[in-house]
């Protein structure tokens, strides 16, 4: 677009209002847009909300598998035992998994799945269960006693002296 010409001096209020105009109709049309978009995170956060508690309902399924086990952890639900953590399900949903080297491998090959990450952090032992597992209690049981007889052999941590 080229350069505008003014006639004469009184062109030019007129000329600035039509760029104001334009810039609140622009302004106004991207507010539009961040409006969309936070419309669309907050279907989001109840598609996860969602899949969050049927992952939930899963998890405690799983738990109840091995009577030797409770579920511990209003925010965080997880399974502990000797003060050794095996399995929780993270904010998000996912199972994770506490696995012995040579069964951590295997199921990573398997499921072709991938380490657990929590705060940034690689959990080395922990194995991210794939959703279509988790449905699947009677297969995810045979790994969850894997990871309860792996914590049940490691070295009971010292309590915490209150």
């Amino acid at each position: 677009m080229g350069s505008l010409r003014f006639s004469s001096k009184k062109d030019e209020p007129a000329l600035f209002w039509k760029q104001v105009r334009a810039a609140l109709i622009f302004s106004l049309d991207r507010k539009s847009e961040k409006k969309r978009v936070v419309r669309k995170e907050e279907s989001d956060n109840l598609m996860s909300d969602d899949k969050y508690a049927m992952n939930l309902d899963l998890y405690e399924k799983l738990v109840v598998t091995n009577p030797n086990v409770k579920r511990r952890g209003k925010t965080m639900p997880y399974t502990s035992l000797n003060g050794h953590m095996f399995s929780f399900l993270d904010k998000e949903g996912k199972l994770g998994l506490r696995l012995p080297k040579e069964e951590r491998e295997a199921f990573l090959a398997e499921f072709k799945t991938e380490l657990s990450v929590q705060y940034g952090a690689v959990m080395k032992e922990y194995v991210v269960v794939p959703d279509d597992l988790l449905k699947k209690t009677d297969e995810l049981k045979k790994y969850f006693d894997i990871s309860y007889e792996y914590v049940s052999s490691l070295k009971p941590k010292p309590t915490k002296k209150k």
